[in-house]
């Protein structure tokens, strides 16, 4: 009887999902972009970067150790992505209805109600994250070998150069773009969901963002691609444009999330 009830709930609270096609997607950059230019973010996201990124040169610098290591700091901070985007789909929500805007609704969690399962689902990508690095470290100790003592020019001419050094770049492009498939899938909706939605706990929220994926496996798939090549063309210029691209990212999945799944 117990189970009876809990299914039913469940079934009632399940948001649906809609068929979406290119025209969604575009449409949902168009809305991301005219949230940036209105409430723009990117002096939050400069403070963020910077020191993040500083952080993480100075450890390699003290540590040559950490080297094999650099590449997948930088790339893997997109895995934490959907997260640290909570604030601008929070900006996002609040300017879809009208309501006041403050600079600190860019901040992750702030504001967002119900907040423990926002948490919880922000501990799930960090998992993903450690499990990238160290996945990423033992590939290196597996495939290459190269010699991190010589210093940081030496290591990655030698990546660039020899043919254990092209053998890591490929497998690791591959080993990332799973990791990177996998947090696209169950998270695509699930974050600004939870923050519309609070009665969705993170299982409701993930399952919600497999089935718009299973639903729209080629519209997502695009959708990932657009994030990953923005992202590559934002670490360009020591990263600066990553100020620019995360927030009209942040701002387009909101909007994205609207088209997949049907209001409540």
């Amino acid at each position: 009887m117990a189970y009876t009830t809990v299914h039913a709930e469940t079934a009632r609270v399940a948001p649906e999902v809609r068929r979406i096609h290119t025209d969604d997607i575009q449409a949902a950059l168009r809305a991301g972009l005219d949230d940036f230019r209105a409430r723009p973010s990117h002096l939050f996201f400069l403070g963020l970067i910077y020191p993040v990124c500083g952080l993480v040169l100075v450890q390699v610098a003290l540590n040559q150790s950490l080297l094999p290591l650099l590449f997948p700091l930088v790339s893997g901070f997109a895995l934490m992505g959907p997260f640290i985007a909570l604030g601008l789909y929070d900006i996002s929500r609040r300017r879809e209805q009208g309501l006041e805007i403050h600079w600190t609704h860019a901040i992750p969690i702030a504001g967002a109600p119900r907040r423990g399962g926002l948490w919880a689902l922000g501990g799930l990508l960090a998992a993903f994250f450690m499990a990238w690095l160290a996945a990423a470290y033992g590939l290196f100790q597996q495939t290459s070998g190269l010699d991190v003592s010589g210093g940081t020019l030496a290591f990655f001419t030698a990546v660039l150069t020899s043919v254990e050094g092209l053998k890591l770049i490929v497998v690791g492009h591959l080993l990332g773009f799973g990791f990177a498939a996998v947090v696209l899938a169950t998270t695509v909706v699930a974050f600004p969901l939870m923050l519309d939605r609070p009665e969705i706990g993170p299982l409701g929220a993930v399952a919600t963002s497999l089935r718009a994926v299973a639903r729209n496996p080629k519209e997502t798939a695009l959708w990932g691609l657009i994030v990953a090549a923005a992202l590559v063309a934002g670490t360009l210029a020591l990263f600066v444009g990553l100020a620019l691209v995360m927030p009209i990212l942040g701002h387009s999945s909101w909007h994205l999330y609207r088209r997949l799944v049907v209001a409540s």
